[in-house]
């Protein structure tokens, strides 16, 4: 049997884990809780809120009760939707939380098991591993060849090593070895109390959120610039001081894109839940927009291109070991590492042949690393001295004595095994306490297949503008194979040897266009090519281990795989769930749909306000009275929101390529959407006032439900590229447009609300208006996008 210093400890027994927990709770930090008060406050004193609040209270003023009070329900029922929808999205949020917790290996009842790391109370013992965070705070136990890196916590970015009885903290993670830890403190009790594995809200602003806060800044200039002209205009008329002040607020309302927050987080967190329904967690959800515009994909091989299920193929044996003696040593050395899918299969094999444990006693163990590239263990065996070394084949043949016919025989096998696909592991013994003169056990050859989707996928992403280069570790033959099984280019395999010799010059655009795979890489050269690539793409990077860490937080999306530590995955920017590359496919192409449907959203907005603001301002000038009242651009703006916020879940098409903003061509539509707009409402005018001379009443009544009505039409044309009728936007969408027209339209023919009551002949002349020229709109898109 095998002896492991930590069986002798005493481990809590499950009801010492309830009491502790009753009295202790979760090992997790309570989250700021803000009340429904707070939120329902924060609504109230928005620019939107004020605003309404100030109409409303102008409208009483002027002994308009009705209309002073229906604002106020028109800002209720604001508030409500606004906070339905982030109520919505805020547990979603929650959820996706949740599948990230981490699962810790800890001795419980006399046996080790894993647990949610919540569950975690003081007395617990834990094991863990390179790359693992660090769920609570503790004292270690047992920590030989351990480093801990506490830069989350201290900011200090070289590690400390850590040995028996010094102190460890939560938020830290293990950057090397294998430590165990008796749990002291969890939860809001650990010294530095803070969560660093959770989804992060939008805090750094993305450039097209720019964009859109820039689209903002210039209606609302537009706006002010027409109250201003209106408000001297009427100041002449005698107008009310109050009635005027009424309208300039409703016009400020109706024209500014005052929902852009919320449309702007509804349409980017309903697109991370689609993405987390596909097994995609998007941790920074800024990120988006760098996914969207991704054109280069730096891919690890294993888990990614690969099934990760690793096992062993074949076992060969030297001077004069067996099979079975090649297992059973790999297994006393896997026995100690973390739980890694090579371990298991080591595991897995000895346990099938049912094969005799040997009675050894560990006195050192130095897990493998992406430096030593060896595993070693120091023991025991009754009263000898042994070391095991398990590895990379050329690092374990190297502590290895070999005569010229065993080094033939065995480069020969290894070069052979690389050729076919697998990759293989040397395992070589010595007595003595040194890595000296080890005696040469035999190979191991794994195998981890291809992906069945692995091809498809690849030709799918270069079809899409997005470059794919994989990243291995892994030598050249093996790099070659399954680029050949890709269908990747051969030729197009570059190792670390290539790139130390040319110093890492002429890394240029076309070069990494040019390559299938980088063969033979390190961590660190992971790092350089990303920092290469990020000169000519927008890079995206994937990765699983600890090393990966500089990679994955310097490309621009960084991307943990399911298998992946946890410290790197509460860096990365996306987190998957399930393997292989297909995930991050889907990926890309959803944020590309977020990307399109804030596009679309962009387009309508400057559209309609440009209609709505140039509209009013050039009747106000011409007539010198508005062409509706201030209580309908109230309700306008209202009636806009709800089909707005509906394109959060409206159906798009993606590019061929990465997502960029053509700002020419949106303006150039939108103004053209909105001149035509201003146009048809203008021609509208006159043949209400002085070919049907209809009151005034009446006018601002048609007015209300031709501007609803025309301007959720609107939402068909600009939505797609394709002919409005042959590409309809989401039932989401068409349903609360539909809706919202119908609403309108009742409104107007009982006239509650309204100046005047409308007859169906005149909602019928509202309704053939606007799809006639909705067809004129429809017409100048496609000769704008033909030209």
């Amino acid at each position: 049997m095998l002896y492991y210093k930590y069986e002798m400890y005493v481990g809590l027994t499950s009801s010492e884990v309830e009491k502790l927990l009753k009295a202790n709770g979760f090992n997790e930090i309570p989250e700021k809780h803000v009340s429904i008060i707070t939120k329902v406050l924060k609504n109230i004193f928005s620019p939107i809120g004020i605003m309404l609040i100030l109409a409303s209270t102008l409208s009483f003023f002027l002994n308009k009760t009705f209309d002073g009070y229906f604002i106020l329900i028109l800002l209720a029922i604001n508030i409500v939707i606004t906070l339905w929808q982030e109520n919505k999205a805020d547990n979603a949020i929650k959820k996706l939380n949740e599948n990230l917790q981490q699962k810790i290996k800890t001795f419980r009842d006399n046996k080790w098991s894993y647990i949610q790391s919540r569950e975690l109370v003081p007395g617990d013992i834990i094991q863990l591993a390179s790359g693992e965070i660090i769920p609570s705070d503790g004292v270690t136990i047992e920590a030989q060849h351990v480093s801990v890196n506490e830069s989350a916590l201290t900011g200090e970015s070289l590690p400390k090593d850590k040995k028996e009885n010094d102190k460890v903290f939560s938020g830290s993670f293990i950057a090397n070895g294998i430590i165990v830890i008796k749990v002291t403190a969890t939860g809001a009790k650990t010294n530095f109390g803070k969560t660093i594995f959770s989804v992060e809200k939008v805090k750094k602003k993305s450039l097209l959120e720019k964009d859109i806060i820039n689209i903002s800044k210039f209606l609302t200039i537009l706006s002010l610039l027409a109250v201003v002209i209106l408000s001297i205009i009427f100041i002449f008329k005698r107008t009310s001081i109050l009635e005027l002040l009424t309208l300039d607020l409703s016009l400020i309302i109706a024209g500014v894109p005052i929902s852009l927050p919320t449309v702007m987080t509804l349409i980017i967190e309903f697109g991370v839940l689609n993405l987390a329904q596909k097994n995609v967690i998007v941790r920074r959800l800024s990120a988006l927009e760098d996914l969207a515009n991704v054109n280069f994909l730096l891919t690890d091989k294993t888990g990614t291109l690969t099934q990760n299920k690793i096992t062993v193929q074949d076992i060969y044996a030297y001077d004069g070991f067996t099979h079975n003696d090649v297992l059973t040593f790999a297994s006393i050395i896997a026995r100690f590492e973390s739980d890694n899918p090579i371990d298991q299969a080591i595991l897995e094999r000895y346990h099938n042949l049912k094969l005799t444990t040997p009675i050894i006693q560990k006195t050192d163990f130095i897990p493998a690393d992406s430096k030593r590239k060896r595993s070693t263990l120091f023991s025991k065996q009754e009263g000898h001295d042994l070391v095991f070394c398990l590895g990379a084949p050329q690092v374990v043949a190297s502590f290895c004595r070999l005569d010229a016919n065993t080094s033939e025989k065995f480069n020969r096998e290894v070069q052979t095994l690389a050729n076919n696909g697998y990759r293989t592991l040397a395992l070589a013994k010595g007595q003595g306490t040194t890595e000296e003169n080890l005696q040469l056990v035999g190979l191991i050859a794994l195998s981890d297949t291809l992906r069945d989707d692995a091809k498809s996928v690849v030709n799918f992403l270069k079809k899409n503008g997005i470059g794919v280069a994989m990243v291995t570790g892994d030598n050249r033959a093996i790099a070659s194979q399954i680029a050949k099984e890709l269908d990747l280019s051969e030729n197009g395999i570059i190792t670390k040897e290539y790139l130390t010799k040319n110093k890492w010059g002429n890394l240029n655009a076309k070069f990494f266009q040019n390559t299938s795979a980088f063969a033979e890489i390190l961590p660190e050269d992971k790092f350089h090519l990303v920092q290469k690539a990020k000169e000519f793409f927008t890079v995206a990077s994937n990765g699983d281990g600890v090393n990966d860490l500089p990679a994955v937080k310097a490309a621009n999306v960084g991307i943990a795989v399911k298998n992946a530590v946890t410290a790197l995955k509460s860096t990365a920017d996306i987190v998957l769930l399930s393997n292989g590359i297909s995930v991050i496919k889907d990926a890309i192409i959803e944020s590309r749909k977020i990307f399109e449907r804030i596009y679309t959203y962009s387009l309508y907005r400057i559209s309609e306000s440009l209609r709505l603001i140039l509209t009013i301002a050039i009747l106000g000038i011409i007539f010198g009275a508005y062409p509706m009242t201030a209580l309908q651009i109230i309700l306008l703006a209202l009636l806009n929101d709800i089909p707005i916020i509906s394109l959060a879940s409206d159906r798009v098409q993606i590019t061929l390529s990465p997502a960029k903003i053509n700002i020419k061509l949106r303006y150039l539509l939108s103004s053209t959407y909105g001149f035509i707009g201003v146009v048809e409402s203008l021609i509208l005018f006159l043949v209400m006032n002085n070919l049907l001379h209809l009151p005034w009443s009446v006018i601002q009544t048609m007015y209300f439900l031709k501007l609803t009505v025309s301007g959720h039409m609107l939402i068909y044309v600009a939505h797609t590229k394709e002919r409005w009728w042959k590409f309809l936007p989401s039932k989401q969408v068409i349903w609360a447009t539909s809706l919202t027209q119908l609403f309108a339209t009742i409104l107007t023919f009982i006239g509650f609300l309204m100046p005047s009551k409308l007859m169906l002949w005149e909602i019928a002349l509202v309704w053939g208006w606007a799809f006639i020229w909705t067809q004129f709109n429809e017409i100048a898109k496609a000769i704008i996008l033909k030209k």
